[in-house]
């Protein structure tokens, strides 16, 4: 089955309301092409300089979510072209996205990336240290809080990840009567 054929099928078991992020992760920038072409919005990459050069031949036919773990020395060249950044996980790392942001205009939308399993292996603000993490972005003049993410576990079944989710969303909830600027 062509990536083509792929999009399709999976787009059409997607209710309306569900906004489908393809991960490029070592797909060349041909293929991430033909998935744009087939219908995928929102392209999903772990690394910038992936992203660069699947970026030149797709350019903004697509909007481009950076989901892995960035690095500092990495954000100047981010912000450019990526729409939105989902894995914050430190105050640090929305700091330089907020100056490098400053500098050309431009307000990014991120997700804090919470470690709700507390996996050493994994990226993310502990679930205890969320609430402050986001109060202390939320002021950053060019960092828009849209939400949470976070990644099931890497062992188990679906069903025993879900209370990691569960851990999260109540987490959001928490944060979402906060009322605090900038945090959707």
């Amino acid at each position: 089955m062509s990536v083509s054929d792929n999009v399709r099928q999976l787009l059409s078991e997607l209710p309306a309301v569900v906004e489908l992020v393809a991960a490029a992760k070592s797909r060349s920038p041909e293929e991430v092409l033909e998935a744009v072409q087939a219908g995928v919005k929102i392209i999903g990459e772990n690394y910038v300089q992936e992203a660069e050069r699947a970026y030149a031949v797709v350019g903004n036919r697509a909007k481009w979510h950076f989901i892995g773990h960035l690095q500092r020395n990495k954000v100047k060249k981010a912000v450019v072209f990526f729409d939105m950044i989902q894995t914050v996980d430190s105050a640090e790392i929305a700091r330089e996205i907020d100056k490098s942001c400053g500098k050309i205009g431009k307000v990014m939308p991120v997700l804090v990336e919470i470690n709700s399993g507390r996996e050493k292996q994994k990226s993310g603000v502990l679930p205890e240290n969320a609430e402050q993490l986001v109060r202390e972005i939320s002021s950053l003049p060019n960092v828009k809080v849209m939400g949470l993410m976070t990644m099931g576990t890497l062992t188990g079944s679906s069903e025993a990840s879900r209370p990691y989710f569960a851990e999260t969303r109540r987490i959001s909830e928490q944060i979402k009567k906060l009322n605090l600027p900038k945090v959707e």
